[in-house]
């Protein structure tokens, strides 16, 4: 399938797949209204997304950029950025689906560890663990993963996405994918084509 047009449902996965500079980053940018299409429109629910205010629409969105984005502040700090009146509970429950928590608790002071500007303390893959802890925590009716995998090792990459399908049950999941393994787990597959 050429995605020039598609619908992801609820309690599905949608994986999409091209090559570099194929518009993959584009197509998910459209979802929380990083830009608007010049063509066409993006509806979630029948309703197009460009009447909702960004602040509602990026409410129901919990989108996992390519480049995981870390604040200077604590572990918990970062997680609970996607949602800041989660409990702690809320918070080490995300970092539980993320595989975050064994890297956490193995830091001086576990959740209140510190996080340098950018998360320069960590490596790629806990950037990315913390950035699927902090989608997971806003509880959204849209996950968007721009290929937020990538700097996982296949074993983790495995166990993240396990935990996350419970998690997404019943939330649209679209996922930007690199590894066919990612992309054959879902639903429906689409390749991006500028």
């Amino acid at each position: 399938m050429l995605f020039r047009s598609f619908a992801a449902a609820a309690g599905q996965t949608t994986a999409i797949v091209g090559g570099t500079g194929a518009g993959k980053s584009t197509l998910v940018g459209l979802i929380p209204r990083l830009f608007d299409p010049k063509h066409g429109r993006v509806l979630l629910d029948g309703v197009d997304i460009r009447s909702l205010s960004l602040t509602e629409l990026r409410g129901l969105v919990g989108l996992v950029p390519q480049k995981a984005l870390l604040f200077a502040g604590t572990i918990a700090d970062n997680i609970r950025y996607g949602r800041e009146a989660a409990s702690d509970e809320e918070v080490r429950h995300a970092a539980r689906v993320a595989q975050a928590e064994d890297f956490v608790l193995a830091m001086p002071d576990g959740y209140q560890s510190a996080v340098a500007q950018g998360g320069t303390n960590l490596s790629g893959g806990q950037k990315q663990r913390l950035s699927i802890a902090r989608a997971v925590v806003r509880r959204p009716a849209v996950y968007v993963f721009d290929d937020s995998f990538s700097a996982l090792d296949v074993a983790t990459d495995v166990r993240v996405r396990a935990a996350l399908r419970d998690e997404t049950r019943e939330a649209t999941v679209i996922v930007v994918a690199q590894r066919i393994t990612t992309a054959m787990a879902a639903d429906q597959i689409g390749r991006a084509h500028v």
